[in-house]
């Protein structure tokens, strides 16, 4: 790989404190054989669950769950080559410990509360570049022709649709890859979208699942058949070619297992 590249590697949907040893264990292991220049969260480190707007379900301390996100963020650094570049796209999860509404986390204390500011744990995410959760641009990391951002749609056709509508917002090049979780839905490769069954379209996209919980008890009546731990991992150029192509970059799909 020459310095004109980078190799990435993208998770989503952790929810600490309920990560499973077995995928994290696993992701940690590929970090160090893969050795990325750019590891990308693409949100939901934590559950949040003290900021649900359901406040009688299984919930643990705000506090516990800074602790195992942190050890998350940490071990994966650690593994991580010296130079590597660390980005956390906030998730719908993490964004509710923030987010103006008094179901969640009281006004007046929101800010106190938040990550960074932990005596304890709060180094640690300030080490990681944090990416707001809103629909606009600024959800958005770029990194030569790859797109990262965690999701706001969940459908069976969320990804494709999401993928099109944030390449119209920024108006982005052609034959570019947009990696995204949110679902807990991981594709099975790299996918091009289509007008129609038949006529493709010029941009990819990839969806890395999940490293959190398969069968949470908020899904025991909902199906989560197509939950996965996955994540995605490739290389990409940095430059900037005149004619864009797929050949600006490759990727994988990863499923733990398989």
């Amino acid at each position: 790989m020459t310095k004109s590249n980078a190799r990435f590697m993208a998770a989503s949907c952790f929810h600490a404190p309920f990560t499973p040893e077995e995928s994290i264990d696993w992701l940690l292991g590929r970090v160090g054989d893969i050795k990325p220049t750019h590891f990308v969260i693409l949100g939901d480190l934590m559950d949040a669950g003290a900021a649900s707007v359901h406040p009688d379900e299984g919930i643990e301390e705000l506090e516990y769950e800074y602790e195992k996100a942190h050890d998350i963020l940490k071990a994966i650094r650690k593994e991580a080559p010296g130079d590597c570049k660390l980005v956390w796209c906030l998730g719908n999860h993490d964004d509710n410990i923030q987010v103006r509404d008094p179901r969640r986390i009281p006004s007046k204390i929101r800010s106190l509360l938040h990550w960074n500011k932990h005596w304890e744990f709060g180094s640690e995410f300030r080490r990681w570049q944090q990416l707001p959760y809103v629909k606009d641009t600024r959800c958005v990391y770029r990194l030569g022709p790859v797109r990262f951002m965690h999701g706001f749609q969940a459908g069976s056709n969320a990804d494709e649709m999401e993928t099109l509508q944030m390449v119209n917002v920024l108006k982005d090049q052609a034959w570019g890859l947009w990696v995204r979780g949110h679902t807990h839905r991981p594709t099975q490769g790299i996918v091009q979208c289509k007008r129609t069954q038949s006529i493709l379209l010029p941009w990819f996209y990839a969806n890395a699942g999940t490293m959190g919980p398969l069968k949470p008890d908020y899904m025991r009546r909902k199906d989560s058949s197509r939950w996965g731990h996955a994540f995605v991992h490739g290389e990409c150029s940095l430059s900037s070619p005149r004619r864009p192509s797929p050949k600006d970059w490759s990727a994988t799909v990863e499923h733990f297992g398989i």
